[in-house]
């Protein structure tokens, strides 16, 4: 049982597609349900899958959700926390509500959910935590100072939780995305595309396939003895 937060579109929607078609059962909110959802809910995977309407700042609506996919399926094995933002601008002149908003839906949402989530995998001695953060984070970008510092945050807080958490046989990791081809990249100017992918040592943007070995990986056996690790995939531009 993985929950994915923010499942209904761009990486989301891959995420929580690839593990339904892998066999497992996936739980997953979004602030309103698109044509992904419906179809989900209706199809071959409508018991293996649900879904919440939920504001992603909704802390307490939260603890509600994973409440109801304990309920639903009596447990939780590993959280996929995807949801965020991105708003780019330059420091001194962003509003307060952009930066409120970032803060609170790119660092204290997976926050919270990893705390409400892993008091249940607590009680099962196992689970996986999968902390989707960014390059950003790793490296200075003008007019993204806010975005980093909360893809900078939630790698220094898989460090962290790693460490609590290790003893009872919960793993906690980052996976770090470059430029990818989805709904964010395709607002990218053509020229900002050509000049991302000039730096990129494999040549391209990367693909929501790319992403998804990685977190298979993490999810499996084969990583039981990594933690608190931030994995990049980015092509090479970061290098």
């Amino acid at each position: 049982v993985v929950i994915v937060s923010g499942g209904s579109k761009g990486l989301g929607r891959a995420i929580v597609q690839n593990l339904l078609e892998d066999g497992r059962v996936v739980a997953t909110f979004s602030r309103s349900k698109t044509p992904f959802i419906e179809a989900m809910q209706a199809g071959e995977y409508a018991d293996n899958f649900y879904w919440q309407p939920l504001e992603g700042t909704d802390h307490s609506g939260i603890n509600h959700f994973v409440k109801a996919v304990v309920t639903r399926y009596q447990t939780i094995d590993a959280l996929i926390n995807n949801v965020g933002m991105a708003v780019d601008g330059v420091l001194t002149l962003m509003n307060t509500e952009d930066i409120a908003q970032l803060l609170s839906l790119n660092l204290e949402t997976p926050i919270r959910l990893s705390q409400a989530c892993a008091k249940h995998m607590l009680l099962n001695k196992r689970g996986a935590i999968i902390n989707i953060s960014s390059i950003i984070g790793l490296r200075g970008y003008s007019g993204l100072s806010v975005y980093s510092a909360t893809k900078g945050g939630l790698d220094a807080f898989t460090r962290s939780l790693a460490r609590e958490l290790g003893g009872r046989g919960i793993r906690v990791n980052s996976i770090a995305p470059g430029y990818l081809e989805t709904e964010m990249s395709s607002t990218l100017r053509e020229e900002q595309r050509q000049q991302i992918i000039r730096r990129t040592p494999l040549g391209r943007l990367g693909k929501v396939d790319d992403v998804m070995g990685s977190i298979r990986f993490l999810l499996s056996a084969d990583a039981k003895f990594i933690t608190g690790q931030t994995l990049v995939v980015d092509g090479g531009i970061n290098c």
